[in-house]
């Protein structure tokens, strides 16, 4: 997690939510008051977004001091503490949901990813994310796709070409599409990896015939279609799955042969660990 990158989400974050004050914490909090609160796992999963929560701390209230229990990947059940936090009480109250929501969300997506690794445990497959994660917190989210033990694709449009369904349209055809993000890539001298997409296994035929990528795509294949055109590839290039991926069937597409799936439901159909952040009254301390 990029340090500016936090500080800008922390930013934009207590903008949001805490607008031209905390009325409520302005009125009832001596404003040098301190306090220690402790955050409390109510769910069982995988826990991500602790280092967050330290780094948050510390650029809302620099004076804060942070005591971690738990690690982000680390499974936790019902009742753990993932960590302590000690600062200035009106700055603890105004960072609370920031943080908690964000932890919440990102220890959601560490579980789903962690389920979906589980599902294809002992076979040579990898689990990827995609680009369906919530508008400027992708860094967050594929974070925490990584704490639960699956893979990050590609960052955006910039660091992958991925030549779809609508690219090839618009293009006018496989090889047309291929040949042009090649000369595209040899003027702008730049290296990138090259996924194309294929609908069905007269395309699959075509990309093989044409060449030039480095992974093809099997979008939305049905599993006996899926098990032919990994043969048809026969490792010529690399292969991925897509759509329709859940947790029932995830098994049994990797058992095609495939080399990756990628799925959205790790970040877009990911719920929330239910996390508290609670004071310590000063007669516990």
């Amino acid at each position: 997690m990029d340090q500016a990158q936090i500080e800008s989400f922390v930013k934009l974050g207590l903008k949001e939510d805490v607008g031209e004050g905390d009325h409520t914490s302005n009125a009832c909090i001596p404003a040098k008051s301190v306090s220690r609160a402790r955050c409390i796992i109510k769910d069982d999963g995988v826990v991500a977004g602790i280092e967050f929560a330290r780094k948050a701390f510390k650029i809302i209230d620099p004076a804060s001091r942070f005591k971690a229990f738990l690690k982000d990947g680390q499974p936790v059940v019902y009742g753990d503490i993932a960590f302590e936090v000690q600062a200035n009480t009106r700055k603890l109250l105004m960072a609370e949901r920031l943080i908690l929501n964000t932890l919440q969300r990102l220890s959601g997506i560490a579980t789903m990813a962690d389920r979906f690794a589980a599902e294809v445990e002992g076979l040579p497959v990898k689990i990827l994310d995609t680009r369906k994660t919530t508008p400027l917190n992708r860094f967050l989210e594929k974070y925490a796709v990584k704490c639960g033990g699956c893979h990050n694709y590609r960052s955006g449009l910039y660091d992958w070409i991925m030549l779809k369904d609508n690219h090839i349209d618009a293009c006018g055809s496989i090889e047309l599409a291929i040949r042009q993000v090649k000369e595209y890539l040899k003027k702008k001298k730049l290296k990138r990896k090259i996924t194309i997409e294929a609908r069905n296994l007269v395309e699959v035929y075509e990309i093989v015939r044409v060449g030039g990528v480095n992974r093809i795509m099997f979008d939305n294949f049905q599993l006996p279609l899926l098990k032919e055109a990994v043969a048809i590839v026969n490792n010529q290039f690399e292969t991925e799955a897509s759509g329709g991926v859940t947790l029932l069937n995830v098994r049994k597409i990797a058992q095609t042969g495939v080399q990756y799936i990628s799925v959205g439901a790790l970040t877009h159909s990911a719920g929330q660990l239910d996390i508290s952040l609670k004071i310590i009254p000063p007669e516990a301390k």
